[in-house]
């Protein structure tokens, strides 16, 4: 194979994964892969059955030029909690530190390495190396900024807050562990402007790329493919993530509790949908459909008016955004972190601060055709020309090749012109 071969270390990949972070490094994994580069994943598998407690229910078949690697200490949550209060690898030190050194990488490419290694692991290896920041763990022990469990972060109450969160300190935090590791990185890679920002407020020491997630090409003629009756009997809204406080779901059944006239479908599960079920009892409008495959998600997110961000703590992103824009289904999203650049930079939705906006937002989009479709339009061609796999990959090689400048990586950057990325 003629392109880069790139090692990708990350606590999470699927079907080890929770949540949108293992789907969106997957995703580019695969789509570097299509273009001809060969990317070995390595994965802390420990992680993932500690917290669910039993294998994922399927797997996946990885294209060729993908291999993935899954760790396993055989010890489970005594192997994460040391790598968790150490900060570094521990029980297996030894093969990733031969991955990195000795396995004829190109390039290093680091995602959440939270339990996989800390930072660590940023030291192994002398390649030119990346650092995807796809949480703020980077500036915090609880990863999500979301301060205490019940409020947005605006300044440090570290301690107290871990504590509350059930975790561990972590001590070597308190030093300048961190900050050393982080120099051995040639480019710190932050998926929004906001997300940046953000780092750089909370103290974080290096500058940071933009880079944001991505989801494959509109097919030609995919726009226009039948996907089908909708899959609910009469118009709705759609909520999709998983259900946790932060997501903001507690602002939104209200709204359709007391209008009958309006409906709600909610695809996602999580440890908070008993409390909203509850909140929603008695109210046949609102839906629950539990988990739903991506096939399937398509068409709901086709056939809804609108999709409901409500999220009310600081995300990385919204991946949710752009995967309802290439549906061609406009976006309803709190006017808060990312969300607010996704929606200037697409003119794709319609955003809110408080339930009252919200709300007259629905009514807006239930009854305005003509604008939910001019809504919808420019939503879809800004994902082909932000958020599409063909407007993020160069860019992404664009990063890789400035930081191998920065490093003097001569081998590197000769690759990448060979290669023509």
């Amino acid at each position: 194979m003629s392109g880069l071969r790139i090692l990708m270390p990350t606590t999470f990949y699927p079907p080890y994964n929770f949540g949108g972070d293992g789907i969106g490094i997957q995703r580019f994994v695969r789509a570097l892969a299509r273009r001809g580069h060969e990317v070995t994943v390595v994965h802390e598998a420990d992680a993932y059955l500690a917290l669910a407690g039993k294998e994922p229910e399927r797997g996946y078949d990885e294209p060729e030029g993908v291999e993935v690697v899954g760790l396993r200490s055989g010890l489970g949550k005594l192997s994460l909690l040391l790598t968790h209060q150490f900060g570094r690898p521990v029980l297996h030190r030894g093969r990733l530190r031969e991955l990195a050194e000795r396995g004829g990488y190109d390039l290093i490419n680091f995602h959440n390495v939270s339990l996989i290694g800390g930072p660590g692991i940023f030291r192994y290896g002398r390649q030119t190396k990346l650092m995807m920041a796809h949480e703020h763990w980077l500036v915090c022990e609880s990863h999500v900024l979301w301060r205490h469990g019940r409020e947005r972060c605006d300044e440090r109450q570290c301690l107290r807050c871990v504590l509350k969160h059930r975790r561990p300190p972590q001590l070597w935090r308190r030093g300048g562990m961190l900050a050393r590791a982080a120099r051995e990185i040639d480019a710190f890679i932050a998926m929004s402007e906001f997300s940046r920002r953000k780092h750089a407020e909370f103290g974080f020491p290096e500058p940071m790329e933009v880079l944001p997630y991505f989801l494959p090409d509109l097919e030609p003629g995919e726009e226009r493919r039948d996907l089908g009756p909708s899959p609910h009997e009469r118009p709705y809204f759609l909520f999709v993530g998983r259900l946790e406080k932060i997501k903001g779901l507690d602002d939104v059944i209200p709204i359709f509790r007391r209008r009958a006239d309006l409906e709600l479908v909610i695809a996602g599960d999580g440890e908070h949908r008993r409390a909203l079920e509850e909140l929603a009892a008695g109210a046949p409008n609102v839906r629950f459909l539990g988990r739903v495959a991506s096939e399937a998600l398509a068409r709901w997110y086709a056939h809804a008016r609108a999709l409901i961000v409500p999220s009310v703590c600081y995300e990385t992103f919204g991946i949710i955004l752009i995967e309802s824009m290439r549906q061609g289904t406009p976006v309803i999203a709190r006017e808060l972190g990312p969300f607010v650049e996704i929606l200037k930079t697409s003119g794709g939705g319609l955003k809110f601060g408080d339930e009252d906006e919200l709300e007259a937002a629905i009514d807006f989009l239930a009854r305005n055709d003509g604008a939910r479709e001019t809504l919808a339009r420019g939503g879809r061609q800004a994902f082909r020309d932000h958020w599409s796999e063909s407007a993020v990959i160069p860019r992404y090689l664009d990063i890789v090749a400035r930081a191998a400048e920065r490093r003097g990586d001569r081998a590197l950057l000769e690759k990448l012109e060979r290669t023509g990325s």
